[in-house]
C-alpha cells in the first residue's frame, strides 16, 4: 500500500519549484515507442496499435491455463478469505504453499528461478486472486509489481540479480519504501538520508518510511533515500537513490503494523532505519536515479491494480446475477424490475470494457511495441473507479445482505457472499499507487509533453531573444500544419465499415480525439504556465481520454471475438452498450470544460478552511 507516486504539487510544480525540478529530472523525457493514448491527445488514432485486438499466443495461453489450474484448487482448499479478514493474518501454511507453486516468482525469469510468466498471464493470475481474496492479491502483487523483483529485473546489475532474484522467486518477501510520515512522497522534502562513508564504499541510511506493504515481514526491500546533492549548470540538485536493504542489516526495524478499513490480512507498516550500513554495491541503477526508477517500475507494475479490479468486478457480477434471479419482489425476480436491471446491464458492459483495457495493455507490454506509461496509468485510474461503482451497486442490489458480513450471513444459515468485505477491500484501489487525483495530474503532464517541449523554449527567460525568436518561428511552422488538421481530418463515413455496428463508435473516437487535442492546445495557449493550477480542467480532459481508450479496447476486443465465433453476438452488444454510455459521459464532461463552478467551489473551500462557515458544524458532538 506504499504510494510510489509523487505529490501533486511536486508533479506540476505548484508552490514547489524545487520539487518540480527534482520531479522533472526523474521523468522519462524520452518516448522510444509510440503511445496510443499520447497520440489520442494529439488528435491521432493509431488503429494499427489496437486492431486487430492483440490476442494471446496459444502457447503462452497454455502456460497460463496450466498455472491457473494449479492455483485455483489450492486457493479453494487452503485459503479462507473471510478467516483472513477476521484474524488479520495470512496463514504461514498458505504463504508456504503459494511459494511452492511459484507465486512469488511469477514475473521473475526462469534463468533466475522464477516462472517467467508474460504480463498477460501474470495479470490473469491477479484477476483470479482479485476475485477471491484482496489480502492475498496484495501480498503477491506488492512483492512483484512494486517490490524488489521488478526494479532488479529492469535496472539491477547481473550480480544483484543472481544474488537476490532466486531467493525472491522462492518466497523471500520484498517491499518498496518511498512514502514518509511527514511528507508523503514529495521528493523535495524527503528526510531519509544515505550518507557516504568508508570513502564512498558504503552508506549510512537513516530515516523512517510509512505504509510499506509487506514491510513488517519483508526480508529484502528497496528504500529511497537522499544522497548528497550535485551541482548541475551552476545549481544544486537533490539526488534520491534506490538502495537494496536487507532485514538482517543492523539498524532495520519494523516499528508499527498499520490497520486499515479493509485488506485486513496484509502486512503494512512503518519501517525505521538507524545508521544502517549499506554497501555501495546495493545501489540499484545509479546515484540520483531513485525516483526515475520508481516511475519506470510502475509503468508495468501499476497494471496489477486494474487486473485485480477486473476480478472483483467479475465476482460482483456473478453474485449479483445469482441474487437478481433468486430474490423475488412484487411477484417476479428483482432482476426483471427495470430499476435493478439497468444497474446489472451497466455492470456487465463496464466489466467487459475493463477486461478489454487490461487485456489490451497487457498484450502491448508483452509485445514491446508501445510506451505504455499512459495506457497503464489510465487503466489504473479507470478500472479502480469503475470497479468501485460496480461494488457499490452490488451492495445496493443485495440490500441488507450486502451490508451484512459473510460471517453473520453464514451464522444464520444464508449463503455467505462477502460483499461487505469486498467493499472494504476495494476502496483502497482509488488511493494506492497514486490517488485518482494524482493519476489525473500525472496523465495530464505526460499528455502535455509534446506542447510543453515547444512552450518551454518560447517561455524560457534564460534563452536569448534570437533563440526565442527561432523557437517561435519553428512553433508557428509546426502548428500551422498540425492545428488545421484537428478541424478537418477523419471520423466520417465510410471509415471502419468492416466493424459493422461498432463503426459509428470508432468514428466518434476519431472525431473526439481531434476535439480533445484542440481543447488541450487551447488550454495550454490560454493558461500557459498557469495551466498547472487548472487541475479540474486537466482532469476532465484526462477523463475524456480514458473513455476513448476504453471504447477502443472494448470495440477491438468485441470485433475480434465475433470474428473468431461469428454466431456469438453478445460481445458486440456489450461493446455497443458501453460505447453509448461512454459517449453520453464524454458529452457531459466536455460541456463541463467551459460550463462549471470550479472557481466558486474553490472559493467556498477557502471559506471553509478559513473558518467562515464553521456554523455549518453546529449541532454535532
Amino acid at each position: 500500500m506504499t504510494q510510489p507516486m509523487l505529490d501533486p504539487h511536486a508533479l506540476l510544480g505548484k508552490d514547489s519549484p524545487e520539487a518540480l525540478e527534482v520531479t522533472e529530472a526523474a521523468r522519462q523525457a524520452e518516448w522510444h515507442y509510440p503511445s496510443l493514448v499520447a497520440d489520442l491527445f494529439m488528435g491521432r488514432l493509431r488503429r494499427d496499435l489496437v486492431f486487430p485486438f492483440p490476442e494471446q499466443e496459444e502457447q503462452d495461453r497454455r502456460i497460463g491455463d496450466e498455472f491457473l489450474a494449479r492455483l485455483e484448487p489450492f486457493l479453494k482448499e487452503h485459503l479462507d478469505p473471510d478467516e483472513v479478514d477476521r484474524t488479520g493474518e495470512l496463514p504461514a501454511r498458505v504463504i508456504q504453499g503459494l511459494a511452492r507453486l511459484g507465486c512469488f516468482g511469477m514475473k521473475i525469469p526462469k534463468e533466475y528461478g522464477g516462472l517467467g510468466l508474460s504480463q498477460t498471464n501474470y495479470n490473469r493470475v491477479i484477476t483470479l486472486l482479485g476475485s477471491y481474496c484482496g489480502s492475498t492479491t496484495v501480498w503477491l502483487s506488492a512483492h512483484q509489481s512494486i517490490g524488489a523483483p521488478q526494479p532488479l529485473m529492469l535496472f539491477g546489475t547481473e550480480e544483484q540479480k543472481r544474488r537476490y532474484l532466486p531467493k525472491l522467486a522462492t518466497g523471500t518477501i520484498s517491499a518498496f519504501a518511498l512514502t514518509e510520515p511527514g511528507v508523503g512522497s514529495d521528493p523535495a522534502n524527503m528526510t531519509t538520508t544515505a550518507t557516504p562513508v568508508d570513502g564512498g564504499e558504503s552508506y549510512l541510511l537513516t530515516g523512517e518510511k510509512l505504509w510499506c506493504t509487506n514491510g513488517p515481514v519483508a526480508e529484502v526491500m528497496v528504500v529511497m533515500a537522499k544522497t548528497p546533492s550535485v551541482t548541475v549548470r551552476g545549481r544544486e540538485r537533490q539526488q534520491i537513490t534506490a538502495f537494496i536493504v536487507e532485514r538482517s542489516m543492523p539498524g532495520v526495524e519494523s516499528v508499527h503494523r498499520c490497520d486499515f478499513m479493509g485488506l485486513k490480512g496484509i502486512q503494512n507498516g512503518v519501517l525505521r532505519f538507524t545508521n544502517v550500513r549499506v554497501p555501495k554495491t546495493n545501489i540499484i541503477w545509479g546515484l540520483g536515479l531513485g525516483l526515475k526508477l520508481a516511475l519506470v517500475t510502475l509503468n508495468a507494475g501499476r497494471l496489477a491494480i486494474p487486473a485485480g479490479c477486473v476480478g472483483t468486478a467479475k465476482r460482483c457480477l456473478q453474485i449479483t446475477r445469482g441474487w437478481a434471479k433468486e430474490r423475488k419482489q412484487w411477484g417476479k425476480p428483482i432482476g426483471q424490475h427495470e430499476a435493478v436491471a439497468v444497474k446489472i446491464g451497466e455492470m456487465a458492459a463496464t466489466t467487459f470494457a475493463m477486461d478489454a483495457m487490461v487485456g489490451l495493455t497487457s498484450a502491448l507490454v508483452d509485445r514491446k511495441v508501445i510506451d505504455i506509461r499512459l495506457e497503464a496509468a489510465i487503466a489504473k485510474l479507470y478500472c479502480s473507479e469503475a470497479c468501485w461503482r460496480i461494488v457499490d451497486e452490488t451492495v445496493q442490489i443485495r440490500g441488507g445482505r450486502g451490508y451484512e458480513t459473510a460471517r453473520s450471513l453464514r451464522g444464520r444459515g444464508e449463503p455467505a457472499f462477502p460483499v461487505e468485505r469486498i467493499m472494504r477491500d476495494t476502496r483502497i484501489n482509488l488511493i494506492i499507487e497514486g490517488t485518482s487525483q494524482i493519476m489525473r495530474l500525472f496523465i495530464a503532464r505526460e499528455a502535455l509533453d509534446a506542447h510543453m517541449r515547444v512552450l518551454s523554449e518560447l517561455l524560457n527567460p534564460a534563452l536569448s531573444a534570437i533563440a526565442r525568436l527561432r523557437a517561435g518561428v519553428a512553433a508557428i511552422g509546426r502548428y500551422a500544419v498540425w492545428y488545421p488538421r484537428q478541424w478537418m481530418r477523419g471520423g466520417w463515413w465510410p471509415a471502419y465499415v468492416e466493424c459493422g455496428r461498432l463503426a459509428g463508435h470508432l468514428r466518434f473516437v476519431e472525431r473526439m480525439s481531434h476535439r480533445l487535442a484542440r481543447a488541450l492546445f487551447h488550454a495550454a495557449m490560454r493558461h500557459q504556465t498557469r495551466l498547472a493550477n487548472r487541475q479540474q480542467l486537466l482532469g476532465r480532459l484526462v477523463d475524456v481520454s480514458a473513455e476513448l481508450f476504453a471504447m477502443l479496447a472494448a470495440c477491438s476486443k468485441a470485433h475480434t471475438m465475433v470474428r473468431r465465433q461469428p454466431a456469438e453476438h453478445s460481445p458486440i452488444e456489450l461493446a455497443d452498450l458501453f460505447c453509448r454510455q461512454a459517449r453520453r459521459r464524454i458529452a457531459h464532461t466536455m460541456r463541463a470544460v467551459s460550463e462549471n463552478e470550479d472557481h466558486t467551489l474553490a472559493h467556498t473551500a477557502q471559506h471553509v478552511m478559513d473558518g467562515r462557515l464553521v456554523w455549518l458544524e453546529d449541532g454535532i458532538v
